[in-house]
């Protein structure tokens, strides 16, 4: 084996990916599965990740195990840690890909709204990572967060005209916390030998929505160097870098996938 395809071979290493069966998060599991990982796929939609488990062993030829996990919950999160180290003895690679939020403008956002898109999407996941930890400092482990591009720069309003997939103020604010959150694990977390980097991605609209509208899907299309907008597999190979050994000298980092959108 060369030195490359050693440093990228997952074999006998478990990955946890919470939100496995989302529209990003199935891509994730697909890319460290062909990589000969475990995969626990977990969210609330239990159903859902069983159908994708069953997929990655026939196709991958790799053990994968569904689990339920709500991340309002501090005893479903701890159960999901104890099946996972029960079933694979380890966790290796963590993957924080769940998600769940309301569209709203500045207008119709209220209390509610903005306290169930940061308690989901930035208080659950603190709370996933630290019940990890112990594992992951047992394993020199691997934490990869998923924020966005809206986690470092604004929406721009002129985007979301006659569109009801508004971004709400929450979504920003939550991804930006994960941003920060990852720099200080990396710090705090190294002399566990533990390293944790973050992607950004964007634009990555679910396929119904730029469908329905085809006028936004344009807008945002213009709206980066690489002209398009993005697709789940163009979320494997940073995966896979920022997973595997590959990456064994990073740590603390937000790689932007967002086709340059950031650069203009």
């Amino acid at each position: 084996m060369s030195i490359v395809n050693s440093l990228m071979d997952l074999s006998g290493k478990t990955v946890l990916v919470a939100g496995g069966a989302g529209y990003l998060g199935t891509a994730f599991c697909e890319a460290l599965a062909e990589l000969g990982a475990n995969i626990v796929i977990a969210s609330r939609d239990v159903e859902k990740c069983s159908r994708l488990s069953d997929k990655l062993k026939r196709e991958f030829n790799v053990s994968s195990r569904p689990c339920y996990l709500d991340l309002f919950d501090n005893e479903s999160i701890a159960s999901c840690i104890e099946f996972t180290t029960s079933e694979y003895k380890s966790i290796d690679v963590l993957i924080t890909s769940a998600w769940s939020g309301k569209k709203n403008s500045w207008d119709s956002i209220s209390n509610k709204d903005w306290d169930y898109d940061i308690e989901i999407c930035l208080n659950g996941i603190f709370r996933l990572v630290k019940e990890s930890t112990a594992a992951l400092k047992s394993s020199q482990g691997v934490i990869l967060t998923i924020s966005s591009m809206y986690g470092h720069i604004a929406p721009d309003y002129k985007l979301y005209e006659d569109v009801p997939q508004i971004n709400p103020p929450s979504y920003g604010a939550s991804k930006a916390g994960i941003i920060q959150l990852t720099k200080y694990l990396a710090s705090f977390l190294a002399p566990y030998g533990i390293r944790a980097n973050c992607i950004s991605p964007g634009a990555f609209p679910f396929k119904e929505i730029y469908t329905q509208y085809p006028e936004f899907a344009q807008r945002l299309c213009s709206k980066n160097p690489m002209g398009r907008i993005g697709e789940p597999d163009d979320l494997k190979g940073v995966a896979a870098l920022l997973c595997t050994d590959l990456s064994k000298y990073m740590t603390g980092q937000n790689i932007c996938v967002d086709g340059g959108w950031g650069a203009w």
